[in-house]
């Protein structure tokens, strides 16, 4: 899942930034409403956490323009103020959810997974293929009953593959959702992640190969 958080707040929007990419998300921070745009046109983001107060082009006005341009990242506001006519409002303009400030980061986490669901074609909340199971919600893998110990980012490209069911992903399509945008298409990241996390799962091999196109999950048993 990739996520655009759009905070003025420096500080802030790092540490949700940082928050969710501990949680295999891929989180990139725009600084106003301008560079929000920019990069929604640009990147495909699923959810995109936004500061409705934003100096310069207000949260209001990206809001309008994501709907009327009709993208499909969903939208959860942040804002200092929490009357239920500021919420009745923003969810008017066409937001998916909303959020005041001060808020308990897990909650954040919560209503952003969420978001990130109804953001793809439904799939339910554990993924099975192969012996893998993948707990999108608790963020937890294992194989044959054996939890896996995997950092973020392998878990991310495990939940990816589980997500094609048996398509193959191309590794410029596992940069784009797993890493931020700063990671170059020739970055041999996607290979060497995809080294660890096959030795994580052991035998028999469930991750294949394509030559020239990708990877994919191996057919169940």
């Amino acid at each position: 899942m990739r996520v655009l958080v759009v905070e003025d707040e420096e500080f802030l929007a790092e540490m949700i930034a940082e928050g969710f990419r501990r949680s295999a998300l891929a989180a990139d921070i725009a600084g106003d409403g301008r560079e929000a745009l920019r990069r929604l046109r640009f990147a495909a983001y699923d959810v995109m956490v936004l500061d409705r107060d934003l100096p310069g082009l207000h949260g209001d006005e990206v809001c309008r323009q994501v709907v009327a341009q009709g993208l499909p990242t969903r939208i959860l506001m942040l804002t200092a103020s929490g009357t239920v006519s500021q919420r009745v409002e923003g969810l008017g303009l066409g937001a998916d959810d909303y959020l005041s400030k001060p808020f308990a980061y897990d909650e954040l986490l919560a209503r952003v997974l969420a978001l990130g669901r109804r953001a793809r074609s439904a799939l339910p909340p554990v993924l099975r293929r192969a012996g893998i199971e993948v707990d999108t919600a608790r963020r937890l893998a294992a194989r044959d009953g054996r939890l896996l110990r995997l950092t973020p980012k392998e878990f991310a490209v495990l939940e990816a593959l589980m997500r094609a069911e048996g398509a193959v992903v191309g590794n410029d399509d596992l940069i784009e959702q797993v890493w931020d945008e700063d990671t170059s298409y020739r970055s041999n990241a996607v290979r060497v992640t995809l080294s660890r996390l096959r030795g994580k799962l052991g035998d028999p091999p469930v991750v294949e190969t394509v030559p020239g196109a990708g990877y994919r999950m191996a057919a169940c048993p």
